[in-house]
């Protein structure tokens, strides 16, 4: 599905992730984690194509996407849900999922589909955005993605200052998504239970490298621990 080869990134003349590789499978949902600052949001930014690597490249089902623009990307499957949810706060639910669907009106089977993992929503298509709590517009962030049907998600943080109760809906919906079968996520985490409670392969950054990489049965809590403490 996904293969990100060796790159390099740099923001100026500071590089920020060197010879960063890693995999997602089909159907398969791989996290990565790591403390602040280690690069996850530049990888998940590179394999959006918002940042293009010096070095190494990029492929997604078998072709090289290294230089092609992020709304080609996304017209190949890709769905981002960026830290900070940054919907449209001025704008409906309606219409935050109407632009996300890329379309004049999203698909009906897609918007019950949607509306289905986040119920809570269908009573608040006519409210602003901006209006939602924090909790809400990250389900809704998450559902505008899901809206266009990509093949594969990036999830940069989906629990960051989220309420608990909202964190475990979030969570059941990613479970159902991996029960489907018809996606893959690639999942960007801070809280090592959500993490270990939903990933097949895991990833942990240091310094801008891959420190740790392994199955779910080979999760060490104590080895990634050390990794994610400050």
């Amino acid at each position: 599905m996904l293969a990100v080869n060796g790159i390099d990134v740099y923001y100026g003349e500071s590089r920020v992730l060197t010879h960063v590789g890693l995999s997602v499978a089909d159907g398969q949902v791989v996290c990565v984690m790591g403390r602040n600052g280690v690069g996850k949001t530049t990888l998940l930014k590179t394999i959006m194509g918002l940042l293009v690597p010096r070095r190494g490249a990029v492929e997604f089902r078998g072709r090289n996407i290294t230089r092609r623009p992020p709304y080609e990307r996304a017209r190949l499957g890709i769905g981002y849900v960026p830290q900070g949810r940054e919907i449209f706060p001025g704008l409906t639910v309606r219409d935050n999922l109407t632009l996300g669907a890329r379309r004049k009106q999203p698909a009906p089977e897609r918007l019950d589909y949607v509306l289905a993992l986040f119920p809570a929503l269908g009573g608040m298509l006519g409210k602003r955005g901006g209006d939602l709590s924090g909790g809400q517009q990250q389900q809704l962030a998450i559902a505008r993605a899901l809206i266009a049907d990509p093949a594969l998600l990036l999830l940069d943080e989906p629990t960051e200052g989220i309420q608990p109760s909202i964190v475990d809906e979030i969570a059941e919906v990613l479970q159902r998504i991996k029960r489907e079968g018809r996606r893959s996520i690639l999942l960007v985490e801070q809280y090592l239970e959500f993490a270990r409670s939903i990933c097949d392969r895991f990833y942990v950054m240091d310094k801008g490298v891959v420190a740790l990489e392994g199955e779910r049965q080979t999760f060490d809590v104590d080895r990634v621990s050390a990794l994610l403490s400050v």
